[in-house]
């Protein structure tokens, strides 16, 4: 009894310590510290550990050593086999030929040694006489080959085809560098726009705080009898209306932070303190030809197709070459052993020099033919696809161009807003300090100025959102022109 005691108070025990290691550990986890950032920084972390950057990087590496190694086209192919055979049942193979007749003492009476045998010193026996003979003999039953067998086509395909390995693993570059651009974009772009969240989200907080004191004003001037309860009841109203508001908001920023996260490398929780943009943005003067002219050589969707169509002409020369004659070159051994009668190894092969021409590939009807001829038509959609491209960019960038225009003259008129609510808020609280008005007013008047410079950085952080696709729609580094402004 006493032993079943103690381990139940032994489990006890046990549980009791692997709960305290799981609080223990929820306890850290929740509070680690936040990850400091700025936007250069979590610029570095994403190129560093980005899932689907690192996908492409591995891509680019393949491409890379398929060029180095584009050669290895030219090695022989070489076959090295065993064949060993046994036969079912047991056959027999007759010999027959000529023997020579030998001297005989025999023979003496009637014919002498040199009739039928003649020595000639330094050479050998010779025979006058031979006798046919015959045998009968068993088969062998089993033999060991060993074939080896090399062969090597050449044609001019084969060299374009070390042309387009070159430009895949350079279009592997390209895509490389556009999906560093693309990350380096939408990481900036987010890291704008959760800082105007969190702005927000302050905004709301500072309307609810005041809301709560109008429903602690209108509370107490119900008990005191100076207010109707209706007036009460639309302050409780107004405060409750909030709170769906304040949550949304907070979603909001939860989810911007654990997409960001994603695009860092990190886990979806990770909490962020990130340093906000101090300062104006000063908005600089943008060149609308030089930008067009700019993106329609350096936008990386450009430069990728353009790439894309030398690859389609690489592979329609890959195409025409294979109609051009192929020169084979084959050669093979096949040393065979059979055990009975010569009990040796035999020995057969072959160098094969060939030269071959398809010639129904040279019909114009045929299917390679019309494969050639498929080829010139998607490089000309391509090419069509091209000019589409660089117009739309045209398009994309003269309306970019003309964004920040428009945000250049909002940012201007809001800041002269910001200008306003700060000199009404001086005034408020200076009436407050000669008791002309109540605290009331001056938190009305501190969130009217809030709320003047959360916009103000909404139109900042539009202008240097749009500085970053217009950097990249130009194809110049990030900072280029949004440094510039900040």
């Amino acid at each position: 009894m006493n032993l079943k005691k103690r381990n139940i108070d032994k489990r006890k025990i046990s549980c009791l310590a692997v709960t305290g290691l799981l609080l223990c550990a929820n306890l850290t986890a929740q509070e680690a510290p936040p990850v400091r950032l700025s936007s250069d920084r979590a610029v570095e972390m994403a190129l560093n550990s980005n899932l689907s950057l690192e996908s492409s990087r591995i891509s680019a590496e393949t491409k890379r050593r398929a060029s180095q190694l584009s050669w290895n086209q030219f090695i022989p192919n070489v076959m090295v086999a065993g064949r060993f055979s046994l036969d079912n049942e047991k056959t027999t193979t007759t010999v027959s030929g000529l023997a020579p007749v030998a001297w005989d003492d025999r023979f003496a009476p009637f014919f002498d040694k040199s009739d039928f045998e003649l020595d000639i010193p330094g050479v050998g026996t010779f025979y006058n006489y031979v006798m046919p003979y015959s045998t009968t003999v068993n088969s062998p039953r089993w033999s060991l080959a060993i074939p080896v067998q090399a062969s090597l086509s050449l044609n001019f395909a084969m060299f374009e085809n070390m042309n387009r390995l070159r430009l895949d693993y350079e279009g592997g570059l390209l895509s490389h560098e556009k999906a560093k651009s693309q990350l380096e974009r939408d990481v900036r772009k987010a890291y704008h726009n959760m800082l105007l969240l969190q702005e927000n989200i302050n905004l709301l907080r500072s309307s609810y705080a005041n809301v709560e004191r109008q429903v602690q004003m209108a509370q107490a001037n119900y008990n005191a009898g100076l207010a109707p309860e209706l007036t009460l009841l639309q302050a409780q109203v107004a405060r409750e209306n909030m709170r769906p508001v304040i949550d949304q908001a907070e979603n909001g920023l939860r989810l911007s932070m654990a997409q960001f996260a994603m695009f860092l490398g990190l886990h979806y929780d990770t909490l962020f303190e990130l340093e906000p943009v101090t300062g104006n943005i000063d908005f600089i003067p943008v060149d609308v030809a030089e930008m067009i002219s700019k993106a329609a050589s350096g936008k990386p969707d450009i430069q990728e197709l353009r790439h894309t169509i030398l690859m389609l002409e690489s592979a329609r020369k890959i195409q025409f070459f294979s109609l051009t004659p192929t020169l084979s070159l084959s050669w093979g051994i096949t040393p065979v052993y059979i055990p009975d009668p010569l009990k040796e190894w035999k020995r057969s092969g072959a160098l094969t020099i060939s030269l071959g021409l398809r010639l129904h590939s040279l019909i114009p009807f045929s299917t390679d033919y019309q494969g050639i001829r498929n080829m010139d038509d998607q490089i000309r959609i391509a090419n069509i696809g091209l000019a589409q491209m660089i117009n739309g960019t045209e398009i994309e960038v003269y309306n970019t161009v003309l964004s920040l225009e428009r945000t250049r003259t909002s940012a201007q008129a809001q800041a002269q807003t910001v200008r306003l609510a700060e000199q009404a808020y001086r005034l408020t609280e200076q009436a407050y300090q000669a008791g002309l008005q109540d605290y009331f007013q001056v938190q009305n008047a501190e969130q009217s100025l809030q709320q003047a410079r959360v916009q103000m950085l909404e139109q900042q952080f539009n202008y240097l959102n749009s500085l970053i696709d217009l950097e990249y729609s130009i194809g110049v580094p990030f900072g280029t022109l949004s440094k510039r402004s900040n």
